[in-house]
């Protein structure tokens, strides 16, 4: 990387005054509106700071730009206790929270992101909120520090997210948040980081500054900002939290992520020693704009929308105009200028990226917004002469668009970018190319919570509804950005009012959604055999899907110099020949193989495998007990050598147990059991003479029964004289034992040490397939879900035969001939939804794999702004040396309840008797976190559920070593060795006190 390497932007999160998001941002700026209004009354008075106090300082405003709530936070969601939120300065909270929804605004799933090298690069000038907090000296805990040290912003987000690029939070005063995204740029090309995070925030909770401003003669009296205006009277302080994740471009267009706009270069510097500390500087700023310039590579004269910095103090824009005519002057068409602080305040921390982020979104879509102040234009700026223009209405901007971005600090750090509109998407990247057509994608959503779930399904369901986009490419960036959290819900995405239907009844209650689980699903696979076969069958799933139509091909590719013919045209032209064995065999194989390779590709994981018949052999190879080679081989001459037997014979099915069946054949030497398929389903096979006489004794008997339609007779002693040439090809292979359990319907049991060798093969053309006995012993695992992959569903049938009531769900990838692809992707929502890992990456076709703008993550709106923690004025008259009596603030003494943290793992919170000291114990562990102790769920983790550090647990061993002092000491590596969660704290204090940990109960 150079120092000129551009840097795109790529996702974003924005709240400002008047504009919760980036939309209505921009809308807020393209009306000409503004944000600004009345203090809120959970920050001050400020009736006690307007109205004379015989001398006392007062301001001239009670307005400003103010966040609609500040005081919220989705606690759980981070994993932070409520005693920490509540001492937590509301600019970590709200930064914690736009940073989640601006990483996946890029495209990326916050939570993989975890261990990355992300840099993070924080602007920030004030933390009123320990003005609040830190005064109370009694109720200072060990959580004070990190809550209220506003260097701790970048650090929080670094932890909390687990990123391990640098950390920095940056105070240059209103620069603050353009320098750090120049830091931010710089880390990135000299690759310190592979993504930044360059964020500004500014939360205004106490009238201080506003005081200061006031005495310094720089407040608006009605808190607006008037940049560049003839009625420019003073700064108006405002709100904000803008987060910006930054990579560099060739990283960004590789991976085919979308990108807002792209930083060319940018300059930082400092007045030096010049007219005053405070006093803005011309000649600083001239030279920072024409280093910012050479570092772009860009002249002024290419420059289409500058955005200033203009408080709207007459002195303060004068100098940045004058500044800026030494660099425009000469311009023919001026360029569009203006300042977002005419339309949300000075957000001071926040004010550069303000700038950026209306520089970004007008490259982004092409439109240079109006200037809120351009009627009333300050005449002695001469605007015209600085070759520059306050629009009065929008402007277009061309392609490849350039905009100038200046922000400048109080104590003289003055920052300056260069952004460009982004370039076109590379054709051929990792993404995006080709149509979206033909794909049916599995759309995913998830959060920490189920009503967390439920409130983000609402929103996903609007963004569907309003979407324009392919279903697949909004499945597709669902499974990017929204699928890693715990409580879940997927739905088929081919169309957007069914997807979004959908999504609303889940959110109502009416469709069930789910919960990941440390075990997750316990999947068996199931591979029907003869007899399930139909003309073209999975061929419209072939066409709708592209893993299968890949794995399919891979696997006739495979087959067909055994055969001598392409099975996959086969089926294409819907041939007959598909119920003849020489086709029937490797077709049935090659679609049964294709099915399971796009299952294990997405992600499905099986317990066990079980096939019938010739689905053994799809079995094997899934279970790597066969190669796809070996497997094709040993399919194609089984088939050959079947279909070369001379037709006849017959199979009749039977409604009987075993034991006729088998007193059938021992009486009867042409007559064998073929199968027993339930406790009370088998299949006779053998000449057909023979079976017409037995059919008929069944038929006087009242013994249902009925005549299967095949070529041959299967399993019985008319496949004798294929056996001997069979095992000799089957002999040449390799067995390999099964890397995936497999339960044998040859010998009705699981193959533990077996060998599936040559023998193996060969026994299984002649031997009775025992699958009652197999799927009895395969449901002895406790199967969650059985998913049978073939081309229509015939096992679970028999399943379920075998078990009434059977609880596993039966899933069919492939129902029938007209299967398209929904089917597929329903059993894949199905499994990611009872907790299963799926990746439906692979279902894409190239066209679809292209992410699209995501609907922002919706946080629980739990306060932790408590009544007590607010400003309370104390104007005391002025002393003659002219100081003011201090302000005094009321501490924080509690916080709102919250939903209490459950515990992640199934019956993690399993009832238990306690032992003597347990509640007391659990009381102590409450209190530290701030929960009711009655709600607290006893197999809660305590780092991951109850938002824990090591700190907090020190505080609780420490209380517990004065209640029982010989328990002393009680170290928290120690503890922490022992115990993870509630249940096996209160375990390891049993011990300790000599109480005997009582049984789980239920």
């Amino acid at each position: 990387m150079s120092g000129r390497d551009p840097i795109a932007v790529v996702g974003m999160d924005l709240r400002f005054p008047g504009a919760e998001g980036k939309d209505a941002f921009f809308d807020l700026l393209l009306s000409s509106g503004d944000g600004i209004g009345p203090v809120p009354a959970d920050r001050w008075d400020p009736a006690e700071f307007t109205r004379e106090h015989d001398g006392a300082a007062r301001m001239n405003t009670a307005d400003g730009g103010f966040l609609a709530d500040v005081s919220s936070f989705d606690n759980a969601f981070f994993g932070v206790s409520p005693a920490e939120a509540a001492q937590l300065d509301p600019q970590q909270r709200q930064l914690l929270q736009s940073t989640w929804r601006a990483l996946e605004d890029s495209g990326r799933d916050p939570a993989a992101m975890a261990g990355s090298r992300t840099g993070v690069y924080v602007g920030v000038m004030g933390n009123e909120w320990a003005q609040l907090h830190l005064t109370d000296y009694a109720n200072i805990t060990a959580q004070a520090a990190s809550g209220n040290g506003y260097y701790m912003t970048a650090n929080r987000l670094s932890y909390q997210f687990d990123f391990t690029g640098p950390s920095q939070a940056i105070d240059t005063a209103c620069s603050s948040s353009l320098v750090a995204l120049h830091t931010a740029c710089g880390a990135l090309r000299t690759g310190e980081c592979d993504t930044a995070i360059a964020a500004g925030v500014n939360i205004i909770l106490v009238p201080t500054s506003h005081l200061f401003y006031a005495q310094a003669g720089l407040s608006a009296p009605d808190g607006r900002c008037k940049p560049f205006s003839a009625d420019a009277d003073g700064i108006g302080r405002s709100e904000g939290v803008a987060v910006l994740v930054l990579r560099r471009l060739d990283d960004a267009l590789a991976e085919g992520a979308p990108v807002y706009a792209v930083v060319r270069g940018s300059a930082v510097n400092h007045d030096g020693r010049s007219n005053g500390l405070t006093a803005p500087n011309r000649w600083a700023q001239e030279r920072v704009l024409a280093e910012a310039y050479h570092r772009a590579g860009v002249a002024p004269a290419e420059v289409d929308l500058v955005e200033g910095h203009g408080t709207g103090t007459l002195l303060g824009d004068m100098i940045e105009v004058r500044a800026l005519g030494t660099h425009y002057g000469t311009r023919g068409l001026p360029s569009a200028f203006g300042s977002v602080k005419g339309n949300v305040g000075h957000c001071e921390g926040a004010a550069g990226l303000a700038g950026v982020a209306k520089a970004v979104l007008a490259l982004n879509r092409r439109v240079a917004p109006p200037s809120r102040y351009s009627e009333s234009e300050n005449p002695e700026l001469d605007l015209h002469a600085a070759g520059l223009r306050l629009l009065r209405a929008p402007r277009r901007l061309a392609d490849g668009a350039i905009a100038a971005v200046s922000s400048f600090g109080l104590g003289g750090t003055n920052a300056h970018a260069v952004l460009q509109a982004a370039p076109a998407p590379r054709r051929g990247g990792r993404r995006g190319a080709g149509p979206a057509d033909g794909s049916v994608g599995v759309f995913t959503a998830s959060s920490d919570s189920a009503e967390g779930l439920r409130r983000n399904l609402e929103g996903l369901a609007d963004w569907v509804s309003r979407s324009r986009e392919h279903p697949a490419r909004l499945a597709w960036t669902s499974n990017r950005v929204k699928a890693g959290l715990r409580h879940r819900f997927a739905a088929v995405a081919d169309d957007r009012d069914i997807l979004a239907a959908s999504l609303r009844a889940a959110a109502r209650g009416e469709r069930p959604t789910g919960r990941r689980s440390a075990r997750g699903p316990r999947v068996g696979l199931l591979f029907p055999g003869q007899g399930a076969q139909y003309p073209a069958m999975t061929h419209r799933l072939y066409r709708a899907c592209p893993p299968y139509r890949e794995a399919l091909d891979e696997v006739d590719t495979c087959l067909e110099p055994h055969l001598g013919r392409s099975v996959r045209a086969a089926l294409a032209e819907a041939d007959e020949d598909v119920h003849h064995t020489s086709l029937t065999q490797p077709a049935l194989f090659a679609v049964e193989y294709a099915m399971a390779t796009v299952l294990t590709r997405t992600g499905v994981r099986p317990d066990w495998l079980i096939g019938h018949s010739v689905g053994e052999y799809a079995a094997a190879c899934v279970a790597e007990a066969l190669s796809l080679e070996d497997a094709c081989r040993l399919v194609a001459a089984r088939a050959r050598l079947i279909g070369s037997l001379p037709e006849g014979g017959a199979m009749l099915n039977v409604s009987a147990g075993p034991d006729l069946l088998r007193g059938i054949a021992e009486s009867d030497p042409r007559v064998d059991v073929a199968a027993i398929n339930a406790p009370r389903s088998g299949v006779l096979s053998g000449d057909a003479d023979a079976l017409q006489r037995h059919a008929a004794d069944l038929a006087a008997a009242g013994v249902a029964h009925r005549w299967l339609k095949v070529s041959h007779a299967f399993h019985s002693a008319r496949m004798d004289p294929v056996l001997e040439e069979f095992g000799r090809i089957a002999d040449e292979v390799a067995p390999a034992r099964p890397a995936v359990p497999i339960y044998s319907t040859l010998l009705g049991r699981r193959v533990d040490e077996d060998k599936l060798d040559g023998a193996y093969w060969r026994d299984q053309i002649r031997g009775t397939v025992r699958f009652a006995e197999a799927a009895e012993a395969a449901l002895a695992a406790a199967p969650t879900h059985l998913v049978e992959a073939g081309p229509r569903p015939v096992l679970t049938a028999l399943f379920q035969r075998i078990r009434p009531g059977l609880e596993a769900k039966a899933l069919s990838p492939c129902p029938g001939p007209r299967a398209d692809g929904n089917e597929l992707a329903g059993a894949l929502a199905a499994l990611y939804n009872d907790g299963a890992a799926v990746d439906p990456e692979p279902l894409y076709a190239p066209g679809g794999r292209r992410t699209v703008r995501p609907h922002p993550y919706v946080f629980d709106t739990s306060r932790h702004f408590p009544a007590a923690a607010r400003y309370r004025p104390t104007l005391a008259p002025r002393s003659p040396g002219g100081g003011s009596g201090a302000a005094a603030a009321e501490p924080a003494t509690g916080a709102a309840e919250v939903p209490v943290p459950k515990a992640s793992g199934t019956g993690a919170g399993a009832v238990r008797d306690a032992a003597p000291h347990t509640d007391e114990i659990v009381e102590l562990v409450a209190e530290a976190g701030g929960y009711a102790a009655a709600e607290v769920d006893r197999g809660a983790r305590l780092f991951e559920d109850l938002g824990f550090d090591s700190i907090v647990l020190a505080r609780v061993l420490s209380e517990v070593e004065q209640r029982w002092p010989h328990l002393a000491p009680l170290p928290v590596e120690d503890v922490l060795a022992s115990a993870t969660s509630l249940n096996t704290l209160t375990d390891y204090m049993a011990q300790r006190l000599g109480e005997p940990r009582r049984n789980e109960e239920g």
